[in-house]
C-alpha cells in the first residue's frame, strides 16, 4: 500500500530549485490542494513543466504569482496575463513547445526512449538550435526526453495501492507526467479501497505518495 500524506507534508518534500511537472489542463484536473500548500512553503527557483499557467489566482498561477517559479516549460500562457507580464519584465523565463511535442517529450522520458522526431515546427523558430534529421526526404526536429524531479498530479479516484481512475478530461497531462518524474505525488479527489483493474488508467507502480484531497 502507498503512503498517505497531507498536502502540507507533500509540499515539504519539494526543495528549492527543483524541476516539477504539474498536471491539469487549465484548472481541469489540477492538484490545487497540493499547490496551495506549496505556496505556503514559499518555495523558490522552481522550473515548472505544465500544459499552461491556468488563470490568475488559480492553481498553477499561484506558484508564479508568489515568485516560486523561475522558468516555465509550457505550451501557452494566453489565459494568464500575469505570466505574460512577468515574462515581459524579465522576472520569469518561458520555454514554449507545441502541445503534442511537449507531451511526446514527456512520453519519451516515461518510456525510456532517447527522444522523439517531429515535423512540427520545421521551417519556424522552433527548429533553431535543434538537431534536424531527414528521413526519406522529410525533415524532422529531434526532441530530447523531458523529465522532472517531482510530478504533482491529480486523480479522480485513487485506491490504497496507488492505482488511479479518471473522469472526463481530468486525465489530460496527469497520465503522462506520472511516468516521467523521480517522485510522483497524487491528489485524490476521492480515496477508495480498490479500483477495478479495467478502470485503472495509471498503475500504482508509478505513484509514490497520495494526498487525500477531501481531507485538506
Amino acid at each position: 500500500m502507498k503512503e498517505i500524506i497531507t498536502a502540507q507534508e507533500a509540499a515539504k518534500l519539494i526543495k528549492n530549485g527543483s524541476t516539477i511537472m504539474v498536471g491539469g489542463f487549465l484548472s481541469c484536473g489540477a492538484p490545487d490542494k497540493i499547490i496551495d500548500a506549496m505556496v505556503k512553503e514559499n518555495l523558490s527557483g522552481l522550473t515548472m513543466i505544465c500544459n499552461d499557467t491556468s488563470f490568475p489566482d488559480k492553481d498553477k498561477s499561484k506558484l508564479i504569482q508568489n515568485g516560486a517559479v523561475k522558468k516555465v516549460i509550457t505550451t501557452h500562457i494566453g489565459t494568464n496575463p500575469i505570466t505574460g507580464e512577468k515574462y515581459q519584465k524579465g522576472e520569469i523565463e518561458i520555454e514554449f513547445y507545441p502541445m503534442g511535442t511537449l507531451v511526446e517529450k514527456i512520453h519519451a522520458k516515461g518510456s525510456g526512449l532517447g527522444g522523439v522526431l517531429t515535423p512540427t515546427g520545421i521551417g519556424t523558430i522552433l527548429e533553431n538550435g535543434k538537431k534536424i534529421v531527414e528521413i526519406k526526404g522529410k525533415k524532422y526536429i529531434f526532441e530530447e526526453p523531458l523529465g522532472a524531479d517531482f510530478a504533482i498530479v491529480y486523480g479522480t479516484e485513487v485506491d490504497k495501492y496507488g492505482n488511479v481512475k479518471f473522469e472526463g478530461a481530468t486525465r489530460n497531462f496527469n497520465t503522462s507526467m506520472a511516468t516521467a518524474a523521480d517522485m510522483v505525488i497524487i491528489q485524490a479527489e476521492r480515496f477508495v479501497d480498490e479500483i477495478a483493474p479495467d478502470e485503472v488508467v495509471i498503475p500504482g507502480i508509478f505513484i509514490d505518495y497520495i494526498v487525500k484531497g477531501e481531507d485538506n
